[in-house]
Parts: structure tokens; sequence; C-alpha cells
């Protein structure tokens, strides 16, 4: 997937560089995830295990932050009124961006927005991906709107190709 949306090969690029460096520490976070949660994955008979897309990335992208600490941050987070986990609340260049840009009608779907702009007081490069409701997302996230989901929130009632989530990527200078 990562070739396909880059043009590059993970195994092409150079592990020294920073791009290698960043690419190694992801790839590290998710098998950290993915192997504290084995057992779970793993775990028979049991329909609904609660690792869901949502709790994977956030889980992912905590580790990704700590081994990346002064370099570079991920998460991804939500317009305010889609906001099911605290902890990844974006903050308050995120908010103006996703309303200001994103959620605009006139923004063309699925484009980035990158800009030079600090975070916690440090330069930085920003982007933030938007993220659109797929089918499968609307189990808990579709219709109808206020009903109880499987994993206990209320569904928001969105339809497919809505925004649902951002991924925001910090670039420390």
């Amino acid at each position: 997937m990562y070739q396909q949306t880059t043009g590059a090969a993970t195994a092409a690029i150079d592990p020294a560089s920073l791009h290698g460096r960043l690419i190694g520490m992801q790839t590290e976070s998710i098998a950290e995830v993915m192997d504290a949660h084995q057992e779970t994955i793993n775990r028979r008979g049991v329909g609904f295990k609660g690792f869901i897309p949502a709790v994977i990335a956030r889980l992912v992208n905590e580790a990704f932050t700590r081994r990346a600490a002064g370099m570079a941050d991920m998460k991804v987070t939500a317009p305010p009124h889609l906001m099911r986990n605290p902890k990844v609340r974006p903050d308050e260049w995120e908010m103006d961006v996703i309303r200001l840009q994103l959620m605009s009608a006139t923004w063309p779907k699925g484009q980035a927005y990158s800009a030079s702009a600090q975070k916690n007081g440090t330069p930085a490069q920003r982007t933030l991906i938007p993220e659109y409701y797929g089918s499968s997302c609307l189990a808990c996230h579709g219709s109808p709107q206020g009903e109880i989901d499987i994993t206990g929130f209320a569904k928001e009632g969105a339809k497919e190709n809505d925004l649902g989530g951002i991924i925001s990527i910090t670039l420390y200078r």
C-alpha cells in the first residue's frame, strides 16, 4: 500500500535516512501492537473483540510517537462532533484546519493540507489527511443516528464518503 501510494518500495529507502528511520519506527510500532494483542486477535469463540481500526491506529500511533520523540508524531483525530476518544482530540491548529479547510464544501475530496506551523512551541511541518467513511465503517458510524453501536457509542448517522477522521502527521524541524 505504501508503494502504491508513494511510488517507492520501503526496501529501497535508505534505512539510515530520516525517511528510512521513520518507516522503521512505524513498522516496529505496528509489530509491537499486533504482538501485544495477539491473544485477543486469536481468541476463539468471540465475535467482537474490540480491536477495531480506530483502536489499532491509536495504539500504533502512540507507539510510533514514543519511538520518534522529538522527530515526529502522528495521530488519527476527527472533527469534534465525531470524537469518541478524548486522547486524540484535535489541537487548536488541527481544529482550525479541519473547520476552515477539510470540512469546507469547496475542499477537494481526499486532498491533504500541509503547512509550517508550531506544535507545542516547536517549529514543524504539519500535515492533515482526511479520511472518509467506507461502507464497513457504517455499522458503527452510520444510521440510525443515536442508536448505540457494538462499541457502546451512539452512531453518528454518517453516510459512505462523509469525512470521518483525519490523519495528523507532524515532522519537527
